[in-house]
């Protein structure tokens, strides 16, 4: 059986999270295991999720409304032991100055660049398989 990492998808906007699912693909590198997504549409599915545990990276609407993926970014950062790497989308880049407030740990703009996202993504797996070995 191969290895999985298991992927958290918040946005309010179903083409949000497919164009997510669409960038990474089954993986987006390949130094890096599977990806299977957890979607979320509220930030209370969010936050039951990660109580739950075993999330490898999260990535996170920053346009999501009622509750942006800036703010819940910060709020897990704050609540959640060993919260896992988050992966905001963000509207336009000069937004990555609200992304760094967040304590996300990457970020990405909309509409999702299936190359940009890949990488991303890919970058915050290798660090979270590096910080588990």
């Amino acid at each position: 059986m191969r290895p999985t990492a298991t992927v958290l998808v918040y946005s309010d906007d179903s083409n949000t999270r497919e164009q997510v699912r669409l960038a990474t693909g089954r993986r987006p590198a390949p130094d890096v295991p599977f990806v299977e997504f957890l979607e979320c549409a509220t930030p209370a599915a969010v936050v039951k999720e990660l109580d739950k545990g075993g999330i490898d990276v999260c990535v996170l609407d920053g346009e999501a409304v009622p509750m942006g993926g800036m703010g819940l970014c910060r709020q897990i950062k704050d609540e959640i032991f060993a919260c896992p790497p988050v992966l905001l989308l963000i509207g336009r880049p000069q937004d990555a100055w609200l992304a760094t407030w967040s304590r996300a740990d990457g970020a990405v703009t909309l509409p999702v660049d299936p190359v940009e996202f890949a990488s991303a993504l890919a970058s915050l797996l290798r660090e979270k398989r590096a910080l588990s070995a």
